[in-house]
């Protein structure tokens, strides 16, 4: 099952990515600074929320599939890493915070592949800490992205600078999390 209807949700998170980076590249003639702020934002949310609607859609129509298991995170991790760098760039997000970010992704991945091919996955599966971290990042890029006042009460972007920084705290949490998890295999492997 290669072309499902979960699985091209789940492309249009990665194709989604040149689309988010590229309104703010649009020259100022055809839309303000916060006209680029709201269509990111709003971009981000709708093609973020297709992670949970695939993996609905998934087990509702019975489509899933490996190649949708193995997409699925990795497109998720694009969207994010993607996002958090344009952030940076935007001065929205400190470069710190964008390294603790894409550097877990990567370590963390590497190791997933290692523990899958010696068959130890199981030991390095999802855990709460990891999904507290995933939607800490959620609600801060969007945050980030709009920075600006929201319904006149909410100051996204001192909200999501906390938020960041919190998902880069479980970010942390998390990698050591699943490193402590794997470490007796990698002792075991190390001799």
């Amino acid at each position: 099952m290669f072309m499902t209807i979960p699985t091209i949700m789940t492309w249009t998170r990665i194709f989604a990515i040149p689309l988010i980076v590229g309104v703010f590249y649009l020259p100022e003639s055809m839309s303000s600074v916060a006209e680029k702020n709201w269509i990111a934002t709003v971009m981000f949310v709708v093609f973020a929320a297709t992670d949970w609607l695939d993996g609905y859609l998934a087990r509702k129509l019975n489509q899933t599939s490996s190649f949708g298991a193995f997409l699925d995170p990795v497109a998720d991790k694009f969207l994010v890493c993607a996002c958090v760098l344009v952030l940076v760039h935007l001065q929205r997000a400190d470069v710190f915070v964008a390294l603790i970010i894409v550097g877990r992704e990567i370590a963390i991945s590497a190791l997933r592949e290692w523990m899958a091919q010696i068959g130890a996955s199981k030991s390095v599966a999802v855990h709460m800490i990891g999904k507290l971290k995933t939607v800490s990042q959620m609600v801060a890029i969007p945050f980030l992205l709009f920075d600006g006042v929201l319904f006149g009460l909410i100051d996204t972007h001192l909200w999501g600078v906390w938020l960041i920084w919190a998902a880069a705290v479980l970010t942390i949490w998390s990698m050591v999390y699943y490193l402590q998890k794997a470490l007796p295999e990698i002792r075991a492997r190390a001799r």
